[in-house]
């Protein structure tokens, strides 16, 4: 099975998806709010962490589920996946100077 059609799959595709909203959730708060200091967490920050943390789950099935089948796609795209929760936890916080 090629990367292309792996893709498709829901549990593929989902984490890469709720990887690109937790980003857009960040620029779109430091484009409106700008870099604040606040002394509580948001609902913004909270459906952040519900949006990262959501993926594991779907990785997880998707590495079970597809791995002994077509492992080099599969590896392919869990390489993709894990770049995404890279880029959108630790990429912001280094951005922002939270690092």
């Amino acid at each position: 099975m090629t990367v292309r059609t792996l893709i498709r799959r829901p549990t593929a595709y989902l984490p890469l998806a709720m990887s690109g909203a937790a980003l857009a959730m960040i620029v779109w708060f430091v484009a409106v709010h700008g870099i604040t200091r606040q002394a509580d967490e948001s609902t913004q920050a909270r459906l952040w962490q519900l949006l990262v943390v959501g993926q594991l789950p779907l990785i997880g099935l998707f590495a079970f589920t597809w791995l002994p089948r077509a492992r080099r796609s599969t590896l392919v795209i869990l390489a993709l996946q894990a770049t995404g929760i890279v880029c959108i936890a630790v990429g912001p916080l280094w951005a922002l100077g939270g690092l």
